[in-house]
């Protein structure tokens, strides 16, 4: 493929300095508060932690990428990371049949999903369900915008697509959905979304957010990437932080329009927050077959002890095509629980909004999910007692 791609496909451009909020910038405060699991270690969780809070992968990086990480490092290190960029371009743009210019890569999916979030806000207000992961839709906030229109989920928490699609007025400026749902783990029927994503998009942009999409049971069938190619108004989000195992080397990716592509770009920071590290890492993992279903077995694996567990000490939790799990604590309170399991160096997820018996856990490794699953009944007495004193 063609190589005449500017920098703009990098998520850069004279807009950046109106999106502070969404830019990736990093405070002291905001790291303690990010990450209590790793305070005083220079990589990864503290030893005799189980992280599992934040869907991460830690399977990954597989062992082609840690080897492409070493060189890429070496070689290329003290360079700019234009042609391993312009590599992964392509590799994208073959794989969906579409051309570089419908693709912006970034510092993983966040900084896109924020800069969409934050174009949108200037032609409307950002439409999504209530319960979704929002914290990239809510930067234009930060800037004064109006907030999220929330839309109510079902009874059983799936995003309501007919309620959804009812909530489209020319005051929206965009719908954000993420697909399957952070933090429920539920998937929408394909062929309704594509339905509501080629009815909403003839209003207002639609934002489909495929974070966890290759986690699924049949990715390609599952995904809006088709609905681009065709010409509808939509943009897909898509990250090599979860099914990859490389949310520490920070790569995303958008697939748009051309003319959506450099209508967002333009809240971008540019290619200079690209690192080689992580390019040669999603480089060597795209096609690694062998290791994304070496991934996809173990997260099977990890939901049927959790699933067990639950069971056996009477819960119930939403069926998931993610690598997390979300839990119905019953009269429970997700916070109080998440307590109880940091007692014993478990982290988990506490409260989502007004979701308060509703506690996620990621998949990690199988010792760390086998010692969630052990400490579930102490830890539900230990709920149990501090919500009846």
């Amino acid at each position: 493929m063609s190589h005449n791609v500017s920098r703009r496909l990098f998520l850069g451009g004279s807009a950046a300095a109106t999106a502070i909020g969404a830019s990736g910038l990093i405070t002291s405060a905001g790291l303690q508060a990010a990450t209590p699991t790793m305070s005083k270690v220079l990589y990864g969780p503290k030893p005799g932690i189980a992280k599992l809070n934040a869907n991460e992968n830690p399977f990954g990086p597989s062992s082609a990428a840690l080897k492409a990480i070493a060189t890429a490092s070496a070689e290329g290190g003290a360079y700019y990371a234009y042609p391993a960029a312009m590599t992964l371009l392509d590799m994208i743009a073959e794989r969906h049949g579409i051309t570089p210019k419908n693709i912006s890569l970034s510092a993983g999916s966040s900084p896109i999903l924020s800069y969409a979030a934050l174009a949108a806000s200037k032609k409307g207000k950002i439409l999504g369900p209530d319960l979704f992961w929002d914290t990239t839709s809510k930067a234009p906030e930060k800037q004064g915008a109006p907030e999220i229109v929330r839309v109510p989920n079902t009874k059983d928490l799936a995003i309501d697509l007919d309620a959804m699609y009812a909530a489209i007025d020319d005051g929206v400026g965009m719908v954000h959905i993420t697909n399957p749902n952070n933090p429920t783990g539920r998937l929408l029927d394909p062929a309704k979304l594509r339905e509501f994503c080629i009815k909403a998009s003839k209003k207002t942009l639609v934002l489909v957010d495929e974070a966890y999409n290759e986690l699924t049971d049949d990715p390609p069938a599952n995904s809006m990437i088709p609905l681009v190619k065709a010409g509808h108004n939509i943009i897909v989000a898509r990250t090599f932080s979860k099914i990859y195992g490389l949310a520490g080397m920070r790569v995303g990716y958008m697939i748009a329009s051309e003319e959506n592509t450099e209508w967002i770009n333009r809240y971008g920071m540019g290619g200079y927050t690209l690192n080689q590290a992580g390019l040669a890492a999603a480089i060597a993992s795209y096609n690694d077959e062998a290791f994304l279903t070496f991934v996809k077995d173990k997260v099977v694996e990890a939901k049927g002890l959790v699933m067990d567990g639950l069971k056996a000490n009477g819960l119930t939790a939403l069926p998931s095509s993610t690598n997390f799990v979300f839990v119905d604590l019953g009269k429970g309170d997700a916070e109080l629980f998440r307590a109880a399991m940091a007692e014993k160096d478990i982290h988990i997820r506490g409260i989502y909004r007004t979701y308060t018996n509703w506690s996620r856990v990621s998949m990690g490794k199988i010792a760390d999910v086998q010692r969630y699953v052990d400490a579930i009944p102490q830890a539900l007495e230990t709920m149990t007692k501090k919500q009846n004193s």
